[in-house]
């Protein structure tokens, strides 16, 4: 009998056993599984990036390896203890506790705009920067000089010593669009180059406050501390913003970044080169916008045009006779909208030149000819 029920737990242990292996890997050779059509799985086939329309890896691939990333150092004296200026402890202790001084590190991006080694960033990058060094994206690090720096559009240039450079394409910024996708490229916060994408969401940003010429490609790309200097590029990889500033109350971005238009870079990074300098035109007055309540004041119908504040002695326009109280409402023959536009076409003309402006003095339009003088430099 017990020859007998050892036979039988063997022989059904042994089926347990290929019932097991049978319903877990052909569950379709079970007389009770449903029949029917065999769901098949369909696995992507191995794609690359490239050829996808919601990716821009190749974008990011020409951009990235023009863009480099920067590092200042200066000395700073630290603020000596209030109490070491104390009479009482100087004539115990003499001047012996003299200010220390420690070495401050500055951290942001640039781009290399040509292949013998030009690169364009922000002044208030290498600000005060004793020295200026320059990492690239395969590694290499070397000492950069500085050729000149324009602190009223917030732009430098930097020159290194190497071959082989890697050089960014120049994109129409002039043709870009509210809405199109832009990719911002640097290193924020240090943590490396970075890549990030947005889209336009505004065009001709002045009155910031940020730069005296502004006139900002607006983007949510995120730009944080870091990426100053930094390309911000269309679609293609090409060139049309150097990234400035960001709007944020925490330090970190809030959706709202400021881009140098390309187009206007470039004329300041080409006068940089040639001269180390940028020269732009000037009239000496102080002005401000025109508004609702100024106009009436006046007893004007339109509130464009540019209030003269005040006018400098002996600057070109009191030589010209342009008085405080004025409205300048075009220049060569072209309307002026606000102070900012009047500002901007100004700083375009060369000195030297005779231009003609037009003024509202006393409800009535004059025409007054000027000689351009040259813009005092701005520290």
């Amino acid at each position: 009998m017990y020859r007998l029920w050892l036979i039988f737990a063997q022989t059904a242990t042994i089926l347990l056993a290929i019932f097991f292996v049978i319903s877990t890997l052909r569950p379709e050779l079970l007389p009770w599984t449903p029949r029917g059509e065999l769901v098949t799985i369909k696995e992507a086939a191995p794609s690359y990036a490239e050829s996808r329309p919601d990716s821009y890896y190749e974008a990011a691939s020409r951009a990235m390896p023009s863009v480099v990333n920067i590092f200042t150092r200066q000395a700073v004296k630290e603020t000596p203890h209030p109490l070491l200026n104390d009479p009482i402890f100087q004539r115990f202790f003499g001047e012996q506790f003299e200010p220390r001084t420690r070495r401050r590190s500055n951290l942001g991006s640039g781009v290399i705009v040509s292949a013998n080694g030009y690169i364009l960033t922000n002044h208030h990058v290498i600000e005060a920067a004793e020295e200026v060094e320059v990492a690239l994206s395969d590694g290499r690090k070397i000492e950069a000089k500085v050729i000149g720096s324009d602190p009223e559009t917030d732009l430098a240039v930097l020159k290194i010593e190497l071959q082989n450079l890697p050089t960014i394409t120049f994109g129409q910024s002039a043709l870009a669009k509210v809405g199109d996708v832009v990719l911002a490229v640097g290193n924020p916060f240090g943590v490396g180059q970075s890549v990030t994408m947005g889209i336009i969401g505004a065009l001709g940003r002045t009155k910031v406050g940020i730069n005296t010429f502004e006139d900002f490609i607006q983007t949510d790309a995120a730009i944080n501390p870091g990426n100053s200097g930094g390309a911000l590029t269309d679609t293609d990889g090409n060139l049309i913003g150097i990234n400035t500033a960001i709007y944020s109350r925490s330090g970190g971005s809030l959706g709202i970044g400021f881009a140098i238009p390309i187009h206007i870079a470039k004329e300041i990074m080409e006068q940089i080169i040639q001269s180390g300098t940028v020269i732009r035109g000037w009239l000496g007055v102080s002005m401000q916008d025109m508004t609702k309540e100024l106009a009436d004041s006046f007893n004007l119908d339109n509130v464009a045009g540019a209030l003269i504040a005040s006018v400098l002695k002996d600057g070109p326009s009191d030589k010209a006779g342009i008085k405080p109280g004025d409205i300048m409402i075009a220049i060569e023959g072209e309307s002026i909208e606000n102070s900012s536009e009047l500002l901007n076409k100004v700083a375009g003309l060369s000195p030297g030149k005779i231009v003609t402006v037009t003024i509202i003095r006393n409800k009535e339009e004059k025409n007054i000819e000027i000689k351009v003088g040259v813009r005092p430099k701005q520290m």
